[in-house]
């Protein structure tokens, strides 16, 4: 999920441009492979791949569509209902659909907000099923000096409402892990244990975790175990380079390629996005090259 800097600004339709800064697109140090055109086969099928629409939003939608299929990515992150139209022309799925929240800030673990998020979400959870599509985000937002214990109380008394419309319309509600110590300061939900807890007491399977690699490795480390002992509780990952959120090449200090294997090899099913902030001015160029490494 993006930056303060970024994600919170598209979100109101104000992101601002990327710096046009070339990176070599080639063989590095993690043994991620050399790759620099837009044109691939279409893939391993071990892991299903997906990107994030403000990532790339200075492509205009159908020209991301139609690369996006090249690549052999299935779905686009983040697109609500007025881009369901464009995507289904292109065979592509809404991955992760949003467009029922607030924002970032104001979310679940607070009263206040509830009867706002309650509305929006029981008119966008049947749209989201109506359309084909499995996944809608969510966010705990800030803490605002709340305990653990009270963020997680509001949390459960808001989804609670929800749960029953999800399940009957097979619509996951998936909120989003973000980091509180960079990106999105105060969020409560920062850490891996806390989303984990909070899955257990709602206790559906139609509520479940966004894994963000980026703001997981800033906030907690150990990823690759975090994965794999949790899994069950996953609905769909996010990617992106740390330190920078740049590329996941190897400028950078993720594993990709062996987190990808973790992810696979554990049986995950849901997909992979892309949500990288290209510094690449060759922006398909580097979607590409995060496809192949992560297509293990």
């Amino acid at each position: 999920m993006k930056t303060n800097l970024n994600r919170r600004s598209a979100i109101k339709g104000m992101l601002a441009s990327t710096a046009a800064l070339s990176i070599p697109l080639d063989l590095s140090a993690f043994g991620f492979p050399k790759e620099k055109t837009t044109s691939s086969p279409m893939g391993k099928g071990n892991i299903n791949h997906s990107v994030s629409r403000w990532c790339f939003d200075s492509i205009d939608l159908e020209s991301l569509c139609v690369e996006a299929k090249k690549m052999g990515i299935t779905g686009i992150d983040l697109v609500g209902p007025e881009a369901w139209p464009l995507l289904k022309k292109y065979n592509l799925i809404s991955t992760m659909c949003n467009g029922a929240e607030l924002n970032l800030v104001d979310g679940f673990n607070d009263i206040q907000f509830h009867e706002k998020l309650i509305q929006r979400y029981t008119d966008m959870i049947p749209r989201v099923a109506e359309a084909g599509y499995k996944n809608l985000i969510c966010f705990s937002g800030n803490r605002r000096g709340k305990s653990n214990e009270e963020g997680w109380n509001n949390c459960i008394i808001g989804l609670q409402k929800l749960i029953p419309l999800a399940e009957k319309h097979n619509v996951t509600l998936v909120m989003e892990l973000l980091n509180s110590r960079i990106d999105h300061k105060d969020y409560q939900c920062d850490r891996t244990p806390w989303g984990v807890e909070l899955v257990k007491r709602i206790n559906s399977t139609h509520f479940k975790l966004l894994y963000d690699i980026y703001h997981m490795q800033i906030d907690e480390g150990d990823v690759i175990r975090t994965i794999k002992d949790n899994i069950q509780y996953i609905a769909h990952f996010h990617t992106a380079g740390v330190p920078g959120r740049n590329e996941i090449d190897g400028t950078q200090e993720l594993n990709y390629p062996a987190i990808m294997k973790a992810i696979a090899a554990s049986g995950f099913k849901g997909f992979v996005g892309q949500e990288f902030i290209p510094k690449n001015p060759d922006k398909l160029a580097s979607l590409q090259q995060a496809i192949t490494i992560c297509d293990i």
